[in-house]
């Protein structure tokens, strides 16, 4: 076994990919310093695997290691929840708090999904990253941290820093090494390694047991696009061995299953361009949202009945959509949020769940939207 297979093997990198194996010649490489590292990839390609091996191979491999998704944290809130607050520093500040960064004191952060993180913050994260001082909310005195940077993100950033939605200074200072992670799609030579790995793992853990699959169904498996790249791979597995119940799997029952999957995508989610913007994103969100909760039946049948049009620029102009009702999709989210709101009596965390979206964005909508009395 060469060093390479070995580092892989005790790290949990599967795959023999040229993709793959320069990966983790890379993390090899940069594992023992303390550079910042940006992870990039779709969904699901593993990065936080990545992650864990530059982590697990470090020197500070004994010290902390804390997880921060920036996209779950509201935007009124991730400042306090990165560098900490005094007490009394804001209404709820009851105590004086650590925030993640104090918490991660000579060791590691990971700031998954980075690309969420409003503008505002990300200055002082630039400073972080510069010098490692960073202020509480609500002091008046600098800190600073012994932290190791490791960054995530799903996005383009530098589409991002065109766009004017992320800062091009801490971008460049981000990605001092910028490892990209393949979408399956690009690497299916690494299939049958990760089917191998990921039903050993499961019929060990459940002891199940399972007879495999036809020539054809891993036919079926190398053939598939799998949009949602290893962690859509591992649902289907596990969920197939359960249905199997031990036989063996074959190409037809793949291709029922996964047949069924997209029947099901399709039906919960409306028509997205590939070009669409973040903003176009959450609009659609909400949308699906009114269509899922279905509210009123009957109006909702008699507007997606009638002809929609629908104008989206390319330059990056919001999207305007009405029906011939005169229902302007700002309308539409005004309603639903609204009713969303008085049903959780103006809990906005409970109302973005109903709703799918983050606090972040319902923080975002309630201000465009000018519903002032939820502004609170």
């Amino acid at each position: 076994m060469t060093e390479r297979e070995q580092f892989q093997q005790d790290h949990g990198i599967i795959g023999q990919s040229p993709e793959i194996q320069e990966i983790v010649d890379v993390v090899r490489q940069v594992a023992p310093t303390d550079i910042t590292v940006l992870i990039s990839g779709e969904s699901g390609v593993g990065k936080e695997i990545i992650m864990n091996a530059i982590q697990a191979a470090s020197k500070r491999a004994n010290k902390p290691l804390v997880k921060v998704n920036c996209g779950a944290i509201p935007e009124g809130l991730i400042e306090s929840e990165l560098f900490g607050h005094e007490k009394g520093s804001f209404t709820s500040a009851m105590d004086t708090r650590k925030g993640y960064f104090e918490i991660a004191d000579g060791g590691t952060i990971f700031l998954d999904e980075i690309g969420e993180t409003p503008l505002g913050t990300q200055v002082k994260l630039l400073r972080v990253l510069e010098n490692g001082e960073f202020m509480r909310v609500g002091a008046s005195v600098p800190r600073t941290a012994d932290v190791r940077v490791i960054a995530a993100t799903n996005k383009n950033l530098e589409y991002e820093v065109q766009q004017k939605r992320f800062r091009a200074d801490l971008y460049f200072r981000l990605r001092s090494v910028n490892i990209y992670v393949p979408p399956l799609r690009n690497r299916r030579e690494d299939i049958p390694l990760l089917v191998d790995h990921i039903i050993k793992e499961f019929t060990e853990k459940n002891h199940t047991t399972f007879e495999g699959f036809t020539d054809d169904a891993t036919d079926e498996l190398l053939s598939y696009q799998w949009p949602g790249n290893v962690r859509e791979l591992r649902n289907v597995l596990e969920s197939m061995v359960v249905l199997a119940n031990g036989r063996k799997i074959t190409g037809e029952d793949i291709r029922k299953f996964l047949q069924t999957q997209r029947v099901e995508v399709g039906e919960r989610n409306l028509p997205v361009r590939s070009n669409k913007t973040v903003e176009q994103a959450e609009r659609e969100l909400i949308y699906r949202a009114l269509l899922d909760l279905k509210t009123n039946i009957i109006e909702l049948k008699d507007l997606l009945g009638q002809q929609a049009t629908a104008v989206t620029g390319n330059n990056g102009h919001k999207e305007t959509v009405e029906m011939n009702g005169g229902l302007s999709l700002d309308e539409m989210e005004r309603r639903m949020i609204r009713n969303s709101l008085e049903r959780h009596r103006g809990n906005r965390r409970l109302a973005a769940k109903e709703l799918n979206i983050s606090e972040r964005t319902l923080y975002r909508k309630i201000k465009e939207l000018k519903l002032g009395e939820w502004n609170k």
